[in-house]
């Protein structure tokens, strides 16, 4: 068996830096009625803590917290209605775990700002790269906290247009390299690299990135990857989204075995069994079974 060390990647959070030698679970909660994986769902208080709970108990290093759905054909709510949906969520998220990290989920940039400046989040998930909001760069400049880019063409209702690459490993890897570069000078450095799975890409598309993970070592940024329960499980093996577990963690194992550095899940326990299950292959690995 070929296993890949990941090489060593590290993000600033509460102004301390964080080397991710040991893979992150980042557990997702969605203040949402319409997220695909309907067990993801949490639109009252009461639910969000439920989840934040147990998320915290099996093992998430962080959670992920969405306000509007990014699904193909989702209904895109206002910025007032997305703040709202937040401001709910990260209170009960603070009242069960106060020392957890929190990410928020959103292309916003005001969304983004009130989230971290007044509701205490840690950092910000971008699905558009910067894309769908212009403001968004200027805000993380000056917000200075952790910024994970996804690579995504279009808008989430139109982005399987945008499915024509040359090489699409290369062509996100140069998307994102640019993308990463402009950051970089305009004072944004706390990144993480996600290759946006499912996002302009084709079944086959999904994979070839899965299994070329190690073309993103060249954006010296961390590596998030999000595969739960997507359709590059469940329309391959034609199967629902809540049958996807087994598959989910087989696609989470090839990720780290690829070397990412963070896992974006709806199954918390089961990534981080299968996280350290891919850390004893690498403790008793010979330097041989390493590609480098």
């Amino acid at each position: 068996m070929i296993i890949r060390q990941c090489p060593p990647r590290s993000i600033v959070v509460r102004r301390q830096r964080i080397v991710l030698d040991h893979a992150w679970v980042m557990g997702i909660v969605n203040v949402t009625p319409d997220s695909f994986y309907a067990a993801s769902r949490c639109p009252t208080p009461t639910e969000v803590e439920a989840l934040v709970r147990r998320l915290v108990d099996e093992g998430a290093d962080v959670v992920d917290v969405g306000a509007c759905s990014t699904r193909p054909g989702a209904e895109v709510v206002s910025e007032d209605e997305e703040l709202e949906r937040l401001g709910m969520a990260l209170a009960a998220v603070r009242r069960v775990a106060p020392e957890v990290y929190v990410s928020v989920d959103t292309f916003r940039a005001r969304v983004a700002q009130e989230a971290v400046l007044g509701m205490g989040a840690d950092m910000v998930n971008d699905v558009g790269g910067g894309d769908l909001d212009p403001l968004m760069w200027p805000t993380m400049a000056r917000l200075q906290v952790p910024y994970i880019v996804m690579h995504m063409r279009g808008t989430p209702a139109t982005m399987q247009q945008f499915t024509h690459y040359g090489d699409v490993v290369a062509d996100v890897v140069a998307d994102l390299r640019q993308k990463l570069l402009r950051l970089r000078e305009a004072g944004v450095d706390n990144l993480i690299a996600d290759p946006g799975f499912g996002f302009a890409k084709t079944l086959d598309q999904n994979y070839e990135l899965l299994m070329r993970l190690d073309a993103f070592d060249a954006l010296d940024a961390p590596l998030l990857v999000g595969v739960s329960r997507k359709s590059m499980a469940t329309r391959l093996l034609g199967i629902a989204p809540h049958d996807a577990l087994p598959a989910t963690t087989a696609l989470h194992t090839a990720a780290l075995l690829q070397g990412a550095h963070i896992l974006r899940v709806h199954d918390v326990l089961a990534a981080v069994q299968a996280r350290s299950l891919v850390e004893k292959m690498i403790s008793v690995s010979t330097p041989d079974s390493f590609i480098t």
